[in-house]
């Protein structure tokens, strides 16, 4: 019984180091929006997930939105994909799921309305 719970104790601490350094977690920069401005999220551990919140805004005057959450209860699939969250579009202040794949410093952010109408974005990586 006891070498159950230390097996078990290791798979929760290794669970929790892949978590706490996941290749998402830093600062990223969004594609620049009709206007030509552009924001910077900070992806962080959320529990067990990933979230995002927008840190900065570039190129308008929205900042208001500066503090908000933007990417919300992100799981971590593996091999650099993420699902079941969801990701506030502030353009339209709509919420949607949300999915993201990550391929070296460039982070596809995907958003939908019943899976079927998507719209994407093509993040990158700041630090």
């Amino acid at each position: 019984m006891r070498k159950l719970l230390i097996v078990l104790a290791a798979l929760v601490l290794g669970t929790t180091g892949a978590i706490a350094n996941d290749a998402a977690l830093g600062l990223w920069k969004s594609e620049p929006g009709e206007t030509g401005g552009y924001i910077h999220v900070q992806i962080a551990n959320c529990g067990e997930k990933l979230c995002g919140k927008i840190v900065d805004v570039i190129g308008n005057d929205n900042n208001k939105i500066i503090g908000k959450d933007i990417i919300l209860n992100m799981k971590i699939q593996g091999d650099g994909r993420y699902f079941g969250g969801t990701i506030w579009a502030p353009d339209q202040d709509k919420t949607y799921r949300s999915q993201m794949k990550l391929a070296g410093d460039d982070l596809t952010v995907k958003g939908c309305v019943a899976f079927v109408l998507c719209r994407s974005q093509s993040w990158t990586r700041i630090k």
